[in-house]
Formats: C-alpha cells, sequence, structure tokens
C-alpha cells in the first residue's frame, strides 16, 4: 500500500508531507482547492507524464515522493529483481524529479531508473480511475488476465502455455527438417558426389598429425640416422660402456665388505648405469630400423597428407571434420532415398502437439466462457445501486484465428459496456462517460478485489453526478472494497466522505501575497464539521451536524 507522500514545489504545493494507513481515504475540499493537484503528484511519482508547467512559479524544480511496502513476491518486486535492484522486503521509495525547463529524472530507492521503468513499477503499484486514466482495467490486454484469475483459471493457463511451447518446439523441428531435405534433394547430385570423393578419400580422424610427424621424421632421416649411428657407435665401440660399467662394478663388489658400507650407493648406480646403457642401446636400434629412407614413401605420405588438406579446404572445415561430414551427407542420402521417413514422423509429431494444444486450449476456453458468465453476473448486481440500472455489463470471449494463438490459448478478452437500452455494447473505456466509467471501475473493483495484486486504488469523481441513496451505496461499496485493498478517493458527496476510516481536507491558503495548497488530516470532530460543511454549504448549522453525525453512523 501507499505509505507516505511527499511533495516539493508542485503547482500551489509549496512542501506536504501525507502519511497513509490502510482502509479508506477521503479526500474533501472546495472546488478548486487543489485536490486534482494531489493526483497530479501522484501520477509524477509513478511514471506519469510531466510538464514543466508542474513547478511552482519561482521554483528551479519540483520532486514527489511515494513510499510503498508491497508484500514478498509481489509483481512490483518481481520488476525490480529483473533489473537486479531486488529490494527484499524493504519499502519502494519511488521519486521523480521536474526541472523548470522540463527535464526529469526517476528514481527507485535512490537509484536512477527510466521513465518507463518508473512507470511499470508504478501501475503494480496503484490504480488511478478517473475521467482522464487509460491504465488498469481500463487496458484491454489486461482483461484476459483478470479473467483467468477471477475463475481461477491460472493452472489451466499455465498448462496450455506448456501445451503451446511443446507444439512450437515439434513445428521448429519438423520445419527445420523439411528446409534440410529440401535443400538436400535440391542438391542432390552435388551430395552424392561430394559423398563418392569423401568415402573414395577414407578420412579418419587424427590422420593428419599422424601424416605430419611421419613426414617430418622422414624429411630429416639421413641427419638423423647419422646421429643415431653416432651414438650407437660410442654406446657399443671401443671397450662398451656397458660392459666398462659392469667391470666397476665388479671391482668395487670384491672390496664392498672392507668399506663398512661405503661402496653400497656406488655400486647401486653402477647397476643402474648399466642398466639404462644396455636398455638405450636397444632402443636406438630399434629407433634406427624404423627409420625410412626410401623417398617414394615420402613421396606417397605428402600426397596423402595434401589431398586430405585440399579437400578440407575444399569443403571448409578442418581434416578432422571430413570424417564426420561424410557421415552427415550419408546420412542425408539415406533420408532421401527413403522418401524421407523421419520426416513423416517430425510431422505426426508435430499433429499430435498441436492436438494436445487444441484439447486444452478448448477446454480453457470453455472454462473462460462461465467465468464471464458469472462476473457478468456478479458486476451486475453492483450496477443498480450506482445509479447504472439500465446499463449492462459484457466479458466478451472471442476466438481468435490461428496465427494469433498462443500461450495465453484461443481467445481475446474484453470488458464492454451499454450504458443505454438497446445500444450496442462498447469497449469500457470508449462507452462510459467520465462518472459513469469511475462507477464501473468501482463495481468491477469491489468483485475483483479479492484477486487484485493493485494494492492501492484511487477514484476521482466516482461520485461525479449522483447523491443522495445513490451516493450512500457508492460510500458503502468503497468501504467494502477497502476491506481488501487500500482505497483513495477525492469526493464531494457527503455520503462518501462519511464512509472513510481516514479524512483529508484540501485548502488554500493565502500567505504573503502568494495562494498554496495545504492538506490537513482531520480525525473526531473535525471530520464531523467537514461533512457539515458539505451538506449545507458556508454555514454550517445544528442541523447539518445532526445530519453529519448521523451519516458517520
Amino acid at each position: 500500500m501507499l505509505v507516505s507522500l511527499s511533495i516539493r514545489d508542485v503547482v500551489l504545493i509549496e512542501r506536504l508531507d501525507l502519511a497513509f494507513a490502510p482502509g479508506l481515504s477521503a479526500f474533501t475540499g472546495e472546488t478548486g482547492a487543489g485536490k486534482s493537484i494531489l493526483l497530479d503528484s501522484l501520477g509524477l511519482a509513478l511514471g506519469a507524464r510531466a510538464e514543466s508547467g508542474l513547478v511552482r512559479h519561482g521554483a528551479s524544480q519540483a520532486s514527489v515522493t511515494a513510499e510503498f511496502d508491497p508484500p514478498a513476491g509481489h509483481p512490483a518486486r518481481v520488476l525490480l529483481a529483473e533489473q537486479d535492484m531486488a529490494a527484499g522486503d524493504a519499502p519502494l521509495v519511488l521519486r521523480r524529479v521536474l526541472t523548470a525547463d522540463g527535464r526529469s529524472r526517476a528514481y527507485v530507492n535512490d537509484q536512477p531508473v527510466s521513465i518507463g521503468l518508473l512507470r511499470r513499477i508504478g501501475d503494480e503499484l496503484v490504480e488511478i480511475h478517473g475521467q482522464f486514466e487509460s491504465h488498469g482495467l481500463l487496458d484491454a490486454s489486461t482483461h484476459l488476465g483478470v479473467l483467468d484469475a477471477f475463475g481461477g483459471l491460472t493452472s489451466a493457463r499455465q498448462a496450455v502455455a506448456v501445451a503451446w511451447a511443446g507444439w512450437r518446439a515439434a513445428a521448429a523441428a519438423r520445419a527445420e527438417a523439411e528446409a534440410s531435405f529440401a535443400k538436400a534433394r535440391a542438391e542432390e547430385d552435388s551430395l552424392r558426389q561430394t559423398f563418392e570423393d569423401l568415402a573414395e578419400l577414407a578420412p579418419r580422424p587424427g590422420e593428419e598429425a599422424e601424416l605430419a610427424e611421419k613426414r617430418a621424421v622422414m624429411m630429416h632421416g639421413e641427419k638423423l640416422l647419422e646421429a643415431m649411428n653416432a651414438a650407437q657407435a660410442a654406446l657399443s665401440g671401443r671397450g662398451e660402456v656397458e660392459a666398462s660399467l659392469r667391470a666397476a662394478q665388479r671391482a668395487l663388489e670384491r672390496v664392498a665388505e672392507k668399506a663398512e658400507g661405503r661402496l653400497d650407493g656406488v655400486i647401486a648406480a653402477l647397476d643402474r648405469a648399466a642398466v639404462e646403457a644396455a636398455e638405450a642401446s636397444g632402443l636406438l636400434e630399434r629407433a634406427s630400423a624404423g627409420i625410412d629412407l626410401d623417398p617414394r614413401h615420402l613421396e606417397k605420405v605428402e600426397e596423402r597428407l595434401f589431398a586430405l588438406r585440399s579437400a578440407a579446404r575444399k569443403h571448409g572445415c578442418s581434416v578432422d571434420g571430413l570424417a564426420p561430414l561424410k557421415d552427415r551427407l550419408g546420412r542425408q542420402l539415406a533420408e532421401l532415398e527413403g522418401g524421407g521417413g523421419d520426416l513423416a514422423r517430425l510431422a505426426r509429431e508435430e499433429q499430435t502437439a498441436r492436438a494436445a494444444y487444441v484439447e486444452q486450449a478448448r477446454a480453457l476456453s470453455k472454462a473462460r466462457l462461465r467465468a464471464a458468465e458469472g462476473l457478468d453476473k456478479a458486476v451486475a448486481a453492483e450496477l443498480p445501486p450506482l445509479k447504472l440500472e439500465k446499463a449492462r455489463f459484457q466479458t466478451r470471449v472471442s476466438p481468435q484465428d490461428e496465427a494469433a494463438w498462443g500461450g495465453h490459448g484461443l481467445d481475446t478478452v474484453g470488458f464492454e459496456v451499454a450504458t443505454n437500452p438497446g445500444s450496442p455494447p462498447g469497449p469500457l473505456g470508449k462507452i462510459a462517460s467520465g462518472g459513469e466509467l469511475s462507477r464501473f471501475m468501482l463495481a468491477l473493483k469491489v468483485v475483483l478485489a479479492r484477486i487484485s495484486a493493485t494494492p492501492t486504488i484511487v477514484f476521482d469523481e466516482v461520485d461525479s453526478g449522483i447523491g443522495g441513496a445513490v451516493a450512500a451505496a457508492v460510500g458503502e461499496r468503497l468501504g467494502r472494497l477497502a476491506e481488501d485493498v487500500q482505497v483513495l478517493v477525492v469526493t464531494h458527496s457527503p455520503q462518501v466522505a462519511a464512509r472513510g476510516h481516514h479524512h483529508y481536507r484540501v485548502a488554500k491558503r493565502e500567505q504573503g501575497g502568494a495562494v498554496f495548497t495545504g492538506v490537513e488530516p482531520l480525525t473526531g470532530e473535525a471530520v464531523r464539521e467537514e461533512i457539515a460543511r458539505m451538506l449545507s454549504g458556508e454555514t454550517i448549522t445544528d442541523h447539518a451536524r445532526a445530519a453529519a453525525a448521523a451519516l458517520m453512523g
């Protein structure tokens, strides 16, 4: 709900700080006192369009700060979390600054945000119903969600969304396979030739590295062999290294007992050296035997390596990618030869997914029609006491063409009204007049109060053109609505004001030759006096006071 509102230098308001509580808050005052300035100020904090004319004359800038405490998981908190601005359970503070030259800045919890984001957050926190408002329930795009919430259809709608996603995935898989098949069919001769060329080449993964290593060895074969022979000669030449090491080992072993262990390490080292020398000689001999100096063999290796690299360049892949390419082409050709059997399977899967979606979506449509009947009856029961007994409210559930189907189902939903008997119903915001519109909104809100996520609702001119019993009915419904959400009402009706849990009087005052608008919270006798003023006019009579007391109960 709205916790507080601070206004600085907006039109006739120099400085104003208001605190709010749950329930119904009534704002009263003489015509022209500045009640509309309050709504304009709140609208600024909620992201409404700003004009430089709102800055008080003589001030460099205007600012409005609104504090809210929505519950955890509220859509406004979700929006902030999506922007990496999660506030936990802390209050949300929306602030708007407007300079005299028309520039505007927006903040949420003292972090700069775009006006668009501020407006989105504001729309989740407050609904303002007046003659010129076009968001909330007047936005036709919200009607489908409202009806689903009213009818308890959220789970069914989620199931439809899942079925829709499954159908879309199946359709995408079929389309992709179909495009691939068509392309393969158009390029079949080329594909077949490429496959045959690769099959003849028979590339193996890792073959390029093997051939490159082999080629490098063969290209330097003579130098390698010369070095190996020299090493072998050194190991097995005059006085053989192994034989010399063994001779030294035996000589020391004969006297080792007399050395008290001093020669044990030397003897072991000589033994290891002799073993390593023998192993090195054997490895060197085998390595020498593996050197291929035949130039014809080198030529074959180079031909194979260059053929693989040429094929890789031709097909735009690595040499190691040739084998997978050959396999993929083979599968495409097999699919072509099989007449697109995979395509038929994917098409069947798509049709199955479509049928599952349509079945669930049609069930949702039927449930929406039942919910619409219930909503229409509930709203119709609220209209006569609001002096709208000749009006008709209708929830239109209309099927869409298949091209417009989606995760929401098969329908569009719109709230329509007919204000005169015999006239066709039309969109809510276009048919009803300003006063009628506010009362339609009130009727709707009373019915929808328990499923609404908007914690604060503002009504302006809800009592336009009515009085007596009708005004009392409006006040009673506002009070009932305030049991579920916070309600702020700007009213000229004493019957409505008398229902308020909290009362604020808006008035002008003159100071230093300038006029200012102020707001005074009223309690107790002050509330009765204000309602008596609304009943009697400039001169408050005892009769008016008695009538005010009667209205207040």
